[in-house]
């Protein structure tokens, strides 16, 4: 067997037999990651980085909610939606944030239902992410419905008291039962997963606040091998029962578009598509947050260029799924002999919103393509840049998918350009407050990398040097 299986130990690096680049770097041992991971969360007072990008977020949050206030008081006729566009922006904003959640979900529960070890540094943030940006999604169909203080009739339940009955049969309704399952399991399985961890910084801890928080968070973590039984039975149950729903919720928020009739929207193509979309522009974010976040916070040894160029495999890969789509959607309109169809994607392409048309092209199709050269791949501020274009296109889509086809429908007398108002803007702008001032918050509280998986992948790849040291 000499020869067979080689592996090199370099300063306690334990490299993968197969010759792959090592999952953890710089030497670490399982004392010095728990330090290093602790220390960010441990620390009196953040860098004064955090407090900048925490007092620019928390400002637009601020506005965010003054503007759900100024609609509430004054009405929908604040936003640019109107004849024939009734649903613009807060539409396009909803599933927009709901398809950046998908790749916390791919991350955290497919890749750890098929054993993938790569995922372990960086599920955390992605499970993080899904939270976030389903909260953000949240917001816009409630506020859209106009009667704000109605909103309840959101949820499926027959009640003869209500002035309306819930129709179980439209997809709005699905949309209601799919983001919310989605939400409770991808929550569940994010704190599911840092129970060991934050039993880590309650025993750390030498603040009495510290300790009792975590403490109860923790949920009386002892680390006995009757509570790894029961978390790791729960964690893969947990991932399976979220497994299904990468494919499911966004399928749900395309038969919100496939199931009218409405050309540019009855296509069978949107579920696929739009799931495609989803982890395209989650995995977008996830670059997005992790180049900054590895160098500010110093995880350059945790999180490394091989965890960064796996996730760009999937840009490229689900980024050339959504092309075709968009060439797909082009050949059936034409194959299908529908004249109505035929205008509405070569309005897309042609019509007053062109411009919006080709910015997505553009950035979801072209741009991803320089991950095809490993030196793209490799390089963390051009990934960052690509990242950035990435979800500006994902935008876009949604965008030339809702605005589109109602701005030009059947009768050229009912046609009208769509223009959003400042209060349009401010509410999206505002989303990204929020959702980068609870990512602030919960890097400055909470283990942003899991450390107990981490230290099991460290194990695992110590135990296959050891048996391919014997075997050479």
């Amino acid at each position: 067997m000499a020869g067979t299986l080689t592996t090199t130990v370099v300063d306690n690096t334990f490299e993968d037999p197969g010759n792959r680049a090592p999952l953890v770097l710089g030497g670490q041992d399982y004392a010095s990651l728990t330090d290093t991971i602790c220390k960010i969360p441990e620390r009196q007072w953040p860098s004064m980085a955090w407090f900048i990008c925490f007092g620019i977020s928390s400002s637009l949050t601020i506005m965010l909610f003054g503007l759900i206030g100024h609609l509430i008081f004054t009405g929908v006729g604040v936003w640019g939606n109107n004849h024939p566009v009734f649903w613009g922006w807060p539409i396009v904003n909803f599933v927009f944030w709901v398809g950046i959640g998908h790749a916390g979900t791919l991350i955290s529960a497919i890749l750890c239902v098929f054993r993938q070890q790569w995922r372990t540094s960086i599920n955390r943030f992605a499970e993080a992410m899904t939270i976030f940006a389903v909260v953000c999604a949240g917001i816009f169909p409630g506020i859209h419905v106009g009667r704000v203080w109605a909103a309840y009739w959101l949820a499926p339940y027959p009640s003869t008291h209500l002035a309306m009955w819930p129709n179980f049969l439209s997809p709005l309704l699905w949309d209601v039962v799919a983001v919310s399952t989605y939400a409770t399991i991808s929550a569940l399985f994010w704190y599911m997963g840092m129970i060991p961890d934050l039993a880590t910084l309650r025993d750390r801890a030498k603040e009495r606040w510290r300790q009792v928080v975590y403490g109860v968070l923790a949920l009386g973590w002892t680390g006995s091998a009757r509570h790894w039984s029961r978390y790791e039975r729960a964690y893969i149950l947990l991932a399976a029962l979220a497994t299904p729903l990468v494919l499911s919720v966004h399928s749900v928020v395309s038969f919100d578009f496939a199931g009218s009739q409405l050309p540019g929207w009855h296509t069978t193509i949107f579920p696929p598509y739009f799931v495609a979309g989803a982890v395209f522009s989650g995995f977008s974010m996830v670059i997005t947050l992790l180049v900054p976040s590895r160098e500010l916070f110093g995880l350059k040894d945790v999180i490394t260029v091989r965890h960064l160029d796996n996730i760009t495999k999937f840009i490229l890969a689900t980024g050339t799924m959504v092309g075709y789509a968009y060439l797909i959607e082009f050949f059936i309109a034409w194959y299908g002999g529908n004249p109505y169809e035929r205008f509405a994607f070569i309005n897309r392409a042609f019509g007053p919103y062109a411009w919006a048309y080709w910015t997505m092209i553009a950035c979801n199709v072209i741009t991803p393509q320089l991950f095809w050269f490993k030196k793209f791949r490799t390089t963390p501020w051009i990934m960052f840049v690509v990242s950035i274009f990435a979800n500006i296109g994902m935008w876009f889509e949604r965008f030339v998918i809702v605005i589109t086809s109602l701005s030009r429908d059947f009768l050229p007398s009912s046609w009208a350009y769509f223009t959003p108002t400042w209060v349009d803007i401010g509410m999206f702008v505002g989303s990204f407050g929020l959702f980068f001032t609870l990512f602030l918050l919960f890097i400055r509280f909470m283990p942003m990398v899991a450390i107990a998986e981490v230290k099991a992948v460290m194990a695992h790849e110590r135990h296959k040097s050891g048996e391919s040291s014997h075997e050479s």
